[in-house]
């Protein structure tokens, strides 16, 4: 949709991906991209592995075979610290926040990786653009948001990572309906300053309401994929899973 001038391929890339916990192996070669300046969604039910590819992705399971690519370089060797460096965050399930800390250490915290101070400056003030509220509330702790303040803050903690890529986690995930429209014109604003977004949902309809394309994972393995318009039109992904996604 919004494909970086002079950028060609994928920004993002799993090639025959394996991968899981101990013996049980959740992915079962895996290939899916994600282009310079997609957003493009990966659907399924619960246990079909959503999640498992985010974490593979970021370093926080290791593949048992297969590779992973971010512009063209393979990063499935690498720690997540290491992957976070090169420009990929995740906005976590559950949002995963300090519950003790306050909204400004959080936000800090999505910076530690950086010592360039006046961008780190600016990233805030980018944050604070996005989510007034979280301004206002800087000195309050996290714990004490609400459910929509601290999805706020978990994508602007995302966000002072300075990704080029970033991996969301059922953004919708406990949010009333108003507040998951508001996330998800959120997404697409950030996507509009050009970071690439690879989201996991299973709130089908809405996702690929804004997604340029999307895949359907099914016990670890891809079994449908298309642009996001031809997957809200076919029948078969509506019967097997919008109706199901959509609660």
């Amino acid at each position: 949709m919004k494909e970086a001038q002079g950028e060609t391929g994928p920004v993002l890339e799993m090639r025959d991906v394996s991968s899981g916990y101990g013996a049980s192996e959740v992915l079962q070669g895996l290939n899916l991209e994600v282009k310079h300046g997609e957003i493009v969604c990966l659907l399924g039910s619960n246990a079909a592995g959503k999640t498992t590819t985010l974490r593979t992705i970021l370093g926080m399971v290791k593949p048992k075979s297969g590779q992973i690519h971010l512009n063209g370089e393979r990063i499935d060797g690498l720690t997540t610290g290491q992957i976070v460096g090169k420009g990929v965050t995740m906005v976590p399930e559950n949002r995963r926040l300090f519950a003790k800390m306050s909204v400004r250490e959080n936000l800090e915290i999505g910076a530690q990786l950086r010592n360039d101070k006046a961008a780190i400056s600016a990233d805030m003030d980018r944050v604070f653009d996005l989510f007034p509220r979280l301004k206002e509330r800087l000195s309050q702790r996290a714990g004490t948001l609400s459910g929509g303040e601290q999805q706020m803050l978990a994508i602007g903690r995302a966000l002072m990572a300075s990704p080029r890529v970033l991996l969301m986690d059922e953004p919708s995930m406990g949010l009333a309906p108003i507040l998951v429209e508001q996330v998800f014109e959120t997404i697409e604003h950030i996507n509009g300053q050009g970071v690439t977004i690879f989201l996991v949902e299973q709130n089908a309809n809405v996702a690929l309401a804004i997604a340029d394309r999307g895949y359907v994972i099914q016990t670890g393995k891809i079994v449908m994929q298309d642009s996001a318009a031809a997957l809200l039109a076919n029948p078969q992904l509506s019967q097997a899973y919008l109706g199901e996604m959509s609660g």
